[in-house]
């Protein structure tokens, strides 16, 4: 497969304000954090930035001032994920007026998960956006469709615009192996997804990037590092360091995020509009424990 989008793409968070608008000021500091950290490139909006709850215009506003800070460092992914193909389109639009080549895209539950529907769908999206890249989404149920490996391929040799897969169904480790072994040239590479938890045997399958959430990413960063390096060894150790964090994160999702990017100084605010469980008392002190061991805060912080 050729090099392309590799390495380190987080989901960018949605910043809020305190009476719930977006925090445009905020959307820029995570930008410039995620780039302090040593990303790859950086990806907005997908499902950790609520996405389903951002209307059309708070899109297009927080997708431009991610471009700006950007800044043209590293790549920007765009979700571009609608029920309907031509809102697909529309959103991909907006998204190449500024300057974005890559578009993330899951094909809706409604759609199904046959193949030539999919192809369809997807075609219609492609014929309308013929410069795009398409990363397709494979989200594990309820969010996602569970598309099995097999469906991805056809689409793949069906539509080679459809340059990326970001597979992250669960067990998504075979579905890498099969899609990896089965692919044509035209694929450009395979992208982990679940928060980074299965990293490793992501990258052992042949993947050659991941999407995380954004808190920990310079820690994401450092084992992406070890891994292209072949020092497997170290990537562990630094991955088995982020488990516990991330054992959390996949229960309180934005919240976490946001109370973890908080804590390190990036935003000012942890409200959210996704519907996410509650961090009381004895969560807040379980995650600050965490970065504490981490490194990323002071025992006196915490």
């Amino acid at each position: 497969m050729v090099a392309g989008l590799k390495g380190i793409l987080p989901v960018l968070p949605t910043p809020f304000l305190a009476d719930g608008a977006v925090d445009e000021a905020g959307m820029s500091r995570l930008v410039q954090f995620a780039l302090e950290q040593g990303v790859d490139g950086v990806v907005f909006p997908g499902f950790a930035s609520e996405v389903e709850s951002l209307d059309a215009n708070e899109r297009a506003r927080l997708l431009k001032i991610v471009v700006t800070t950007v800044a043209d460092r590293v790549p920007v992914v765009a979700g571009a994920s609608a029920a309907d193909w031509r809102d697909v389109v529309a959103h991909g639009r907006v998204a190449a007026d500024l300057g974005i080549r890559y578009l993330m895209v899951q094909p809706p539950k409604s759609v199904g998960t046959d193949a030539p529907a999919l192809i369809e769908f997807l075609g219609k999206v492609v014929e309308a956006l013929p410069d795009v890249e398409i990363i397709l989404q494979n989200a594990p149920a309820p969010r996602g469709s569970d598309l099995a490996p097999q469906a991805i391929v056809e689409i793949i040799n069906a539509l080679p615009q459809v340059a990326y897969v970001k597979e992250e169904t669960l067990p998504a480790g075979p579905a890498i192996s099969h899609i990896i072994a089965h692919a044509p040239s035209t694929l450009k590479g395979v992208i982990g997804g679940g928060g980074a938890r299965y990293i490793l045997d992501e990258y052992a399958r042949g993947a050659t990037a991941a999407m995380p959430a954004l808190e920990i990413a310079g820690e994401h960063v450092a084992i992406d590092r070890a891994l292209v390096a072949g020092k497997r060894d170290e990537a562990r150790k630094i991955y088995v360091r982020t488990l516990p964090l991330l054992v959390l994160q996949a229960v309180y999702r934005m919240r976490l995020t946001k109370h973890v990017l908080v804590r390190r100084g990036v935003i000012d605010g942890v409200g959210v509009r996704a519907p996410t469980p509650d961090l009381d008392a004895a969560a807040t002190a379980d995650i600050d424990g965490n970065l504490v061991e981490l490194g990323l805060l002071s025992p006196e912080a915490a």
